[in-house]
């Protein structure tokens, strides 16, 4: 390789030299990213989706290949976000793509030391029959002057700030119906 190939080779020569004085396409580019595509490019279709993290509603496309999820960016035509993500927001593939994601229903027994993986029907169930047995035993009708309550002290919710508003609505209307009094969120505290 010649001194004159090297240079010729040299950013700086190509930038001054050639027809990218900013230096922002040709001059910049070396044998390496000359290859490189972005994720976007690469998708098979693009999805827009609503930001789980808080109730705001920031807009998301969410970018998929082969039906994985490949990169995640702001929504330009969201009105409420207009492209933007926060910190949070803009590492919201690792909710879907990190390989220490619990894909699985985990239960630790009562005194015991170890996880195990339990059917989702299961777990449904376990966690139905302890809500109703729960609301059974610790149910008011009524107090001790004789006002109507109809409630129970035995069930409480506190919801997290990765629930959007229709989803808190719901759980509210739930708990509501179970004449659960105590219903928190965590966006609150």
């Amino acid at each position: 390789m010649g001194v004159r190939t090297w240079i010729e080779g040299w950013p700086a020569y190509r930038q001054l030299a050639g027809p990218d004085p900013l230096g922002r396409g040709v001059a910049a580019e070396s044998s390496g990213s000359r290859d490189l595509v972005a994720r976007t490019e690469q998708a098979d279709r693009v999805v827009r989706s609503i930001c789980p993290y808080c109730a705001v509603g920031c807009g998301q496309r969410v970018y998929v290949k082969d039906e994985q999820v490949t990169q995640i960016e702001g929504d330009p035509d969201s009105p409420i976000s207009r492209g933007r993500l926060c910190p949070k927001g803009s590492a919201s593939k690792s909710l879907v793509t990190s390989p220490a994601r619990v894909t699985k229903v985990r239960y630790r027994r009562p005194h015991g030391s170890e996880w195990e993986d339990l059917e989702l029907d299961t777990a449904v169930d376990m966690i139905a029959d302890r809500v109703v047995r729960t609301r059974r035993e610790t149910w008011q009708d009524t107090d001790d002057e004789g006002r109507v309550l109809r409630r129970t002290m035995g069930i409480a919710s506190l919801g997290g700030a990765t629930l959007d508003n229709e989803e808190n609505y719901l759980m509210k209307k739930l708990y509501t119906a179970l004449g659960a009094i105590q219903v928190e969120n965590q966006a609150r505290i």
